[in-house]
């Protein structure tokens, strides 16, 4: 007897998409008549595919598409119709494709998704719910302005080395900026630092607004309360960003194949006794490691749990890499923790009831004195040092 899945497909439609921004190809089979039918999508926005989708509207469809940029919308337009939705990770599936010259083309890789489909050898994502989506995107957001705000402050000490003064760190905080006004540079030196601390200053803005409300989605979601309350080091943000971004921990066979996926394994080239050093695969998403790393950087402190640990890592492999060994090991216990909460851990945030007008909250509001935002936890703590 064929499975469940390969039984509804015979009673179906098959189809493979392949998306880019100027255009949608897709190739479906009638699987009842055999026959093979074509179109592609002009503008591809979702106006247009919902105009190609009003055809199939309560059939019975399935659908394969890529995981890359633009997926989002056409799985829920897909959903819109009734079609049950397959998300092919991209690397696994071109692998699929084998190394023999042949064509490729628009019309081949769409086939390519049906074809590989029909046979149930399509290598799936997990597809978010919408709430994880959006927090993802947040996530990936400030983990961005985090990166550009570094990567500002670097070319600030470039220009310092450049012009021979001497290091300091942390110009941004304290009288460093005062220090810096007081040397003796150049104009065009003077006016590149200038323009630093402003793009620095405006990332700032955009930056507490975000974060404030990442901290707040943490406090209220099940999963993320778990993680913060179970292990040291993992505060708010960084258990936003694991719950975002590692997901649903039970498509996972276990904990290996969670390290794997966010690219903190180590690669491996072996043959008979010859073994190449290993390097960070760092295939996953970078919010991902950088949030696991920064919580390891805390774990490691004297008073953790995990800092006799880090010391006998840290003997053998060096600080860097027994902060990396400690930041797999933390992701391990964040799986095993979410993976027992089961549906649990990705419900949504519970929404906070509105104070009335009488309550401590109201009169705070009316006032204009908010409530500190100073951190209250080890945990909190580590997270707005790290950021």
């Amino acid at each position: 007897m064929l499975p469940e899945r390969t039984q509804v497909a015979w009673m179906s439609l098959v189809m493979g998409i392949d998306q880019h921004r100027a255009q949608i190809t897709a190739e479906w089979l009638d699987t009842e008549t055999g026959e093979v039918s074509r179109a592609r999508v002009r503008p591809a926005d979702r106006a247009g595919v919902r105009r190609f989708l009003a055809r199939f509207a309560g059939q019975q469809l399935e659908v394969a598409l890529e995981a890359t940029t633009g997926w989002r919308f056409l799985v829920e337009e897909l959903r819109a119709v009734g079609a049950v939705v397959h998300l092919a990770e991209p690397a696994e599936t071109a692998a699929l494709r084998g190394n023999k010259r042949r064509a490729k083309s628009d019309r081949a890789d769409a086939r390519h998704h049906r074809e590989l489909l029909l046979a149930e050898r399509l290598p799936e994502s997990w597809i978010p719910p919408d709430h994880i989506l959006d927090v993802r995107a947040r996530v990936r957001l400030r983990h961005t302005l985090i990166e550009q705000h570094t990567e500002w402050q670097q070319r600030i000490q470039a220009v310092l080395y450049h012009h021979g003064c001497r290091q300091r760190r942390r110009l941004m905080e304290g009288d460093g900026r005062e220090w810096l006004a007081s040397q003796a540079l150049s104009e065009t030196a003077r006016e590149q630092i200038t323009v630093a601390m402003a793009i620095i200053d405006a990332l700032d803005v955009q930056l507490a607004p975000l974060t404030k409300e990442l901290c707040a989605w943490a406090r209220r979601q099940a999963g993320c309360k778990a993680l913060i309350d179970a292990y040291y080091g993992i505060g708010e943000l960084c258990a936003v960003t694991v719950i975002a971004e590692l997901g649903d921990c039970r498509r996972f066979q276990n904990s290996r194949d969670a390290v794997r996926y966010s690219g903190l394994d180590v690669t491996v080239y072996q043959s008979d006794r010859h073994r190449a050093p290993g390097h960070l695969s760092r295939q996953g998403p970078p919010a991902l490691r950088w949030a696991l790393y920064e919580a390891a950087q805390v774990a490691r402190r004297p008073g953790s749990p995990d800092r006799g640990y880090y010391e006998q890592a840290a003997e053998r492999l060096g600080g860097n890499r027994a902060c990396v060994a400690l930041a797999r090991k933390l992701l391990k216990r964040c799986y095993h923790t979410l993976r027992e909460l089961g549906d649990d851990a990705l419900t949504p945030p519970v929404e906070r009831p509105q104070p009335g007008p009488g309550s401590a909250a109201a009169r705070r509001a009316s006032s204009g004195s908010p409530r500190s935002l100073e951190p209250t936890t080890t945990n909190q703590r580590a997270d707005v040092l790290a950021a």
